[in-house]
């Protein structure tokens, strides 16, 4: 009875030992699974260079994705999100890197460029232009593309330009450099995920010496304008008194003209009549000539030649 028993205790404890056994490969399955998968997402701005990773062998290139957006969970997959937006690199030329001019003037300056990745070339970027490694920040792989590729040419084409150019006129070409050098970075990249919009000369720095000797000359040439300018204001004031001459000249010339003594006596008439009707006067009039009008000028008298007339003022009685 006790051995029957037995046996039927032993025949049910062997399927549920094998039933918990399932459950733990089933749940190590889906955890493995879990732990396997990705959904590596793209934000904006950028696209994502998708791979799918091996257990054994090597990993494979599986598509882009512009972003944003992901590619849902899959198997070992992985995404390096590449910047489309523009990147802005500047390239100093100082110190001992200066440059000779066409007079062999050493200037320092700056070049200034702006590109971005073509969204539809960024496989081939990834793949011929970049270093890229697990975990590596997105914008360092397009920083090691610029330098492996297009920073030493950029700085070649700035220096032959700038070399062929007088130091003293550097700074009225700046924009024409600037032109040249894109044209020829164009011509380099047109082919390549490089995109560059812009090339920009600037920061021009003299040596000292020569930034004090063309300070000095500035302020000499400008000192030396608002003379000139001092001057041209002088000469023009003069001519304009010179007119204003002219015309009183002109103006009293006429006058003279028109003073004779009838008009003196007929603006005496004038003036006595306007005294007359105020009422803020007294007038004497003492009738001392012709006619009873003023006398205009010296008369001789029976008294004495030459001698001028003397109006008698009646007394007051």
């Amino acid at each position: 009875m006790l051995e029957s028993n037995r046996r039927r205790s032993g025949g049910a404890v062997l399927p549920k030992a094998l039933g918990a056994l399932g459950v733990l490969a089933v749940g190590g399955l889906v955890l493995g699974w879990l732990a396997g998968t990705a959904n590596p997402s793209t934000a904006a701005g950028y696209v994502g260079y998708v791979t799918r990773g091996a257990i054994f062998g090597k990993s494979e290139f599986v598509g882009l994705q512009k972003g944003p957006t992901s590619a849902g969970r899959s198997w070992l997959l992985h995404a390096v999100n590449i910047s489309v937006t523009p990147y802005t690199f500047t390239e100093s030329f100082e110190g001992e890197n200066s440059v000779l001019t066409k007079d062999n003037l050493k200037i320092a300056f700056r070049v200034h460029t702006m590109f971005k990745i073509r969204e539809d070339r960024v496989q081939d970027f990834v793949e011929r232009y970049s270093t890229l490694h697990e975990g590596e920040d997105p914008n360092r792989v397009v920083e090691t593309a610029y330098e492996n590729f297009l920073k030493e040419r950029l700085r070649t084409y700035a220096r032959d330009e700038v070399e062929k150019i007088d130091g003293f006129s550097l700074k009225g070409e700046m924009t024409p450099i600037g032109e040249k050098v894109l044209a020829r970075v164009k011509t380099l990249t047109d082919s390549t995920p490089f995109e560059v919009d812009s090339v920009v000369v600037g920061n021009i720095q003299y040596p000292e010496l020569v930034a004090n000797a063309v300070a000095q000359k500035l302020a000499a040439t400008q000192k030396l304008e608002q003379m000139e300018t001092e001057v041209s204001i002088e000469r023009k004031k003069q001519e304009q008194r010179m007119v204003e001459a002219e015309g009183i000249a002109g103006a009293m010339a006429i006058i003279n003209a028109k003073l004779t003594p009838e008009y003196l006596q007929y603006l005496a008439i004038e003036a006595q009549k306007s005294m007359v009707g105020s009422p803020n006067h007294t007038v004497v009039y003492i009738p001392v000539g012709p006619m009873g009008v003023p006398i205009v000028g010296n008369v001789s008298l029976p008294g004495g030649e030459g001698e001028p007339a003397v109006p008698q003022v009646p007394k007051k009685k």
